[in-house]
């Protein structure tokens, strides 16, 4: 999502309009002048182990929770990933509360934000922390990782929660497509990313890379049912991207790439 926005306000971008993708693609997933369509998503999740984790749900409110204190892995709270959904917490609840809940998560921190998503999975194989937060497709990356093997069983320590299934949806990030706006061959670049978001680009992007598909009645992979369904969260990533601004500056404020006070 933040590539896309860059892009965009780059000006290196140009809005197209396609009946083909605007029946596929939610207006929630694409910029309302056509600038951008998401292609494909991957839900923010809850790694929890699989030894020491007995819950069978939870909310992203719970990470505040003194509960967790000492056992919560994250990658820095900079990350796009992160800026996402603390501005998804913003869409929710409003600053005041992001705040204070930033500061609740920063106190359940096992250590200072490292790594990418997939190291946060082996933190808490190591014992280092009882959950993390990753997005999806990096389990299914471990699972299927056969020059890594080791990767697969950090994979195996956890199960995936979808927090908020139950109530407001799993926050999701997208990966998308834009049109360059000096692209030599317009015509076929269009027809790449209708493809792209028809039947069988839409399944190469789940059984390949076990991401969710953006058009309805694609079935995911095997192994992503596997993890159970979810409800994803309604709001449009273009209320989310207007807020990544805010989100950003609260997350330098409460110092959350500090080490935890204790």
């Amino acid at each position: 999502m933040q590539s896309l926005l860059r892009a965009l306000r780059a000006g290196i971008t140009q809005p197209i309009k396609s009946d083909v993708l605007d029946k596929i693609v939610a207006p929630q997933y694409r910029d309302p002048e056509g600038h951008w369509y998401g292609i494909s998503m991957r839900a923010r999740v809850v790694y929890a182990s699989k030894d020491r984790v007995k819950e069978t749900a939870l909310k992203y409110e719970d990470l505040s929770d003194p509960k967790w204190k000492g056992k919560i892995c994250i990658r820095s709270g900079q990350h796009v990933y992160n800026v996402a959904l603390t501005a998804s917490m913003i869409a929710a609840h409003g600053e005041a509360y992001t705040e204070q809940w930033l500061k609740g998560v920063k106190e359940n921190l096992a250590r200072k934000p490292a790594g990418d998503d997939r190291l946060q999975v082996k933190g808490v194989f190591s014992g280092e922390c009882d959950i993390a937060i990753g997005n999806t497709y990096y389990m299914g990356a471990m699972m299927q990782n056969d020059k890594e093997p080791e990767q697969k069983e950090w994979a195996n320590s956890v199960h995936i929660l979808f927090p908020n299934t139950n109530g407001r949806g799993t926050h999701v990030n997208i990966s998308g497509a834009v049109l360059a706006r000096n692209a030599p061959h317009r015509e076929n670049a269009l027809k790449l990313m209708e493809f792209l978001a028809s039947d069988e680009g839409q399944e190469l992007y789940a059984q390949v890379n076990n991401e969710y598909p953006v058009k309805e009645g694609i079935p995911w992979s095997p192994l992503v049912k596997s993890w159970r369904d979810f409800n994803s969260d309604p709001i449009s990533l273009n209320e989310i991207a207007a807020l990544r601004k805010r989100a950003s500056k609260l997350i330098d404020k409460v110092g959350f790439d500090d080490r935890p006070s204790t």
